[in-house]
């Protein structure tokens, strides 16, 4: 029998009802999520501007090799021209490797360095405070943070190749590290410090992704990637997987290079983030390291550099686009003019270079393409080389974007680069209004 009381009764529980179900869609949500080919914040499109600064976890440390007081300046520095995403080094092997940075975040056993841990923690704080998100990498394909072929180096008795050595030439070292994702104690000890790193900050939604290595790449020809290929994918999925069950939040994605990190195989790429854990894909550009450019010759061979990161820069994006998920610019880096490591070496092309990678991450993002974002390589900021010859030597502290193994000024971003910086702000500017 329908009586007032009861049609009351109803009214009020269906109001209780909304008021519950509009609360529970007011809720902001803080984690940046991907949806297709998009990232979100909030509900809404997530598109960066970002920066490269692996060293951050050194440069906040409380050690004397760390400077807070330096970190947030570079933070603020960053926050005013626009820049909401950085790109960190979230791990380091204490290696025999020549070039490997030292201190690392861990040996071979489970000494965690406290002071790195504790740099990393000071990192994310303080990028919170300014609403900045991380994308955070796990070891490194290369030697200069110690790597895969350091983890390789504690499985096999000690033994290793240092990239650049003259008895070992190309590919022995790309095709000897890549030997990684088919020793199983190598990839065990590797899952140690996932599991410790990613449960540590589990739930914090500073970090918008967990890369799973630096630039990993199976192997340096097609006929070791061809042979180690099903080792290289199961260790992807396996460690994305792992990441996922750990801190479910956080979105997951190689660290590729994409193609030239895939032996140049399409098909290689495409398997390595067909996974369902892996989120997006990634792309680097470096135009001088694969000889697209003649750093003496900029003028004379720029633009027919152009024409190739152009198409590089198409391919992956189709790539993404078939793929339904998202694609970042995230190493992309041009030395200066006459090749100089200096901050007084004009950045004329280099600043051209910025333009031609600025101008289509901001056309995909004006058609509701998959590019959302990019990270420059590298923020170098108030670092200066120590040494006349602009290399890093082990107790240095200056720390810049250019990693142990470069000259340091190489591609890096000093804050001095007026146009350079003023280019940057731009874009960051031009991405935020398109919203």
């Amino acid at each position: 029998m329908v009586t007032r009381r009861s049609i009351l009764t109803s009214a009020a529980a269906v109001a209780t009802t909304l008021t519950a179900s509009r609360a529970t869609a007011a809720t902001p949500d803080p984690f940046i999520r991907r949806s297709g080919a998009t990232f979100t914040l909030n509900g809404k499109p997530y598109r960066f501007a970002g920066a490269n600064l692996w060293y951050l976890p050194w440069l906040g440390a409380p050690a004397a090799y760390g400077d807070r007081d330096r970190l947030r300046r570079e933070l603020d520095t960053l926050a005013g021209m626009g820049i909401t995403n950085l790109r960190i080094a979230a791990g380091a092997e204490d290696s025999p490797l020549k070039n490997s940075v030292k201190p690392a975040f861990r040996t071979s056993g489970k000494a965690w360095n406290p002071d790195l841990l504790a740099g990393l923690d000071y990192t994310l704080a303080e990028m919170k405070q300014r609403g900045m998100h991380a994308v955070l990498y796990l070891t490194n394909f290369w030697e200069w943070s110690g790597g895969m072929m350091t983890y390789l180096s504690w499985v096999n008795g000690g033994k290793f190749i240092d990239m650049n050595d003259p008895a070992h030439p190309w590919p022995e070292f790309p095709n000897m590290t890549a030997q990684f994702y088919a020793q199983d104690e190598a990839v065990a000890l590797y899952h140690d410090w996932v599991r410790y790193i990613v449960a540590r900050h589990a739930g914090d939604p500073t970090i918008m992704a967990w890369q799973l290595a630096n630039e990993p790449r199976p192997g340096g020809d097609a006929l070791i990637a061809a042979q180690l290929g099903p080792a290289y994918n199961r260790w992807i999925r396996s460690t994305a997987k792992l990441i996922k069950s750990l801190s479910p939040d956080h979105l997951v994605s190689t660290g590729s290079e994409g193609l030239k990190g895939s032996v140049e195989s399409m098909e290689v790429l495409r398997a390595a983030h067909a996974w369902p854990e892996i989120d997006y894909l990634t792309a680097h550009i470096w135009p001088l390291n694969w000889s697209w450019v003649d750093a003496k010759d900029l003028p004379g061979t720029h633009a027919a550099g152009a024409a190739k990161v152009a198409e590089y820069l198409e391919q992956h994006e189709t790539l993404a686009r078939q793929m339904g998920k998202p694609l970042v610019i995230e190493e992309f880096g041009y030395t200066r003019d006459g090749g100089g490591y200096d901050p007084q070496a004009s950045t004329a092309f280099k600043d051209l270079y910025y333009k031609q990678i600025y101008a289509a991450v901001l056309n995909s993002a004006q058609k509701d393409g998959p590019v959302a974002g990019s990270n420059f390589w590298s923020w170098n900021g108030e670092g200066r080389a120590v040494h006349g010859d602009h290399r890093f030597r082990s107790g240095d502290t200056a720390w810049l974007g250019d990693p142990p193994h470069e000259p340091q000024g190489w591609y890096g971003v000093y804050d001095s680069d007026t146009s350079t910086r003023a280019i940057i702000a731009d874009h960051a500017k031009a991405l935020a209004a398109i919203g």
